[in-house]
C-alpha cells in the first residue's frame, strides 16, 4: 500500500499548480468539480481545492521531496534562489542535502537527498 496524494486548500489554485508544474514536474491531471488534481511521474497526486482562507497547519508541519543526488538539491535550490522563489539556505552534510521553500500557501516544503 502506497500513500498516493496530499490534499490542499489554496488561496489561487492556478498560482499553486504553476508552482508545483514548474519546481516539482507536477502536471495537471483531472478535475472533479473544482478540485484540481496535479500527478506527478511517479503517480502521486496534489489535489488543489479553492478556499480563500487556504490551509492552517501547525508550524512544524512540512512534506518533502527526496532527489536523486546532492547535485539536483543544490542545482533545484540555485533555480529557486536566482528565481526568487520563497527558498531557505542550502544545508550540506556528508550524507545530507537539504532546503526548505514555500508554496504560494506558504505549505512548508523540504527538497532533500540522503
Amino acid at each position: 500500500m502506497d500513500l498516493n496524494h496530499l490534499h490542499f486548500h489554496v488561496k489561487d489554485v492556478a498560482a499553486t499548480a504553476s508552482y508545483y508544474e514548474k519546481w516539482f514536474g507536477f502536471r495537471e491531471h483531472v478535475c472533479h468539480g473544482e478540485i484540481l488534481f496535479l500527478r506527478n511521474a511517479d503517480g502521486f497526486d496534489l489535489a488543489l481545492a479553492p478556499d480563500a482562507e487556504g490551509s492552517d497547519f501547525p508550524t512544524w508541519f512540512h512534506f518533502g521531496f527526496r532527489l536523486g543526488s546532492a547535485a539536483e538539491v543544490r542545482d533545484l535550490h540555485g533555480r529557486m534562489t536566482v528565481e526568487r522563489a520563497l527558498v531557505r539556505p542550502l544545508h550540506e552534510d556528508s550524507d545530507y542535502v537539504w532546503f526548505r521553500c514555500a508554496d504560494p500557501d506558504g505549505h512548508a516544503i523540504e527538497v532533500y537527498w540522503e
